[in-house]
């Protein structure tokens, strides 16, 4: 009896398969990407002598690695942060050339002058928790907003947005080029009368 030979698999299309594979699974998977912070550094410039910062001018904020807040050395909830910030800044404490004529505070003489010399200091511990310390910076950065949204709507009372929107609205890729020279300076005007200085100390690890 004659022996049967054994069928030959044709593998001329495995690599075609292969090559097929390999692209279906560049397109389907989706790269985790890490989320952080918005920040803008300021450019550098050549500084002999730093200014001089008076401590009255300066608000500090302070959380410890056991994510309790101290807001002035005093204990705060998260909840103030942003009132307590916005009283600072809104102060408009200044006399003379460093008044601030459009500041809605409680012009106490012992808090902040005016925005533009207002500072607000963050400092954390190492072993302070992640979620606390972005929920910290959400609420100075909202405080900024929350005046800028006043002094926004206050001066261009015809747009119907505030300054929130109005940036969301600039930074839009499908916003005409019209419109965006039309909100640019609009925004620069408000950015500069409460200007964000949020300043990060380095952090410790020593913090009660």
């Amino acid at each position: 009896m004659a022996k049967r030979s054994a069928p030959e698999v044709n593998a001329g299309s495995m690599a075609d398969i292969a090559f097929l594979l390999l692209i279906f699974f560049l397109v389907t998977t989706t790269i985790e990407t890490d989320s952080g912070l918005n920040r803008k550094l300021p450019p550098m410039e050549d500084q002999v002598d730093p200014p001089i910062i008076r401590q009255k001018n300066i608000f500090t904020v302070l959380v410890s690695k056991n994510d309790q807040l101290l807001v002035e050395e005093e204990l705060a909830d998260i909840k103030d942060l942003r009132s307590l910030a916005v009283e600072f800044l809104d102060n408009g404490g200044g006399v003379g050339d460093e008044t601030c004529d459009y500041c809605q505070g409680k012009r106490d003489e012992a808090s902040s002058d005016n925005p533009d010399k207002a500072i607000i200091s963050l400092k954390s511990d190492r072993e302070t928790s992640y979620k606390i310390y972005i929920a910290v910076q959400n609420e100075l950065v909202a405080a900024y907003n929350e005046l800028r949204n006043r002094e926004f709507l206050r001066l261009n009372p015809n747009l119907g947005s505030n300054y929130v929107d109005a940036q969301k609205k600039y930074d839009d890729p499908r916003t005409s080029e019209a419109d965006r020279e039309e909100l640019k300076p609009k925004l620069d005007f408000v950015k500069k009368m409460y200007p964000q200085k949020l300043s990060e100390a380095e952090s410790t690890s020593k913090s009660s």
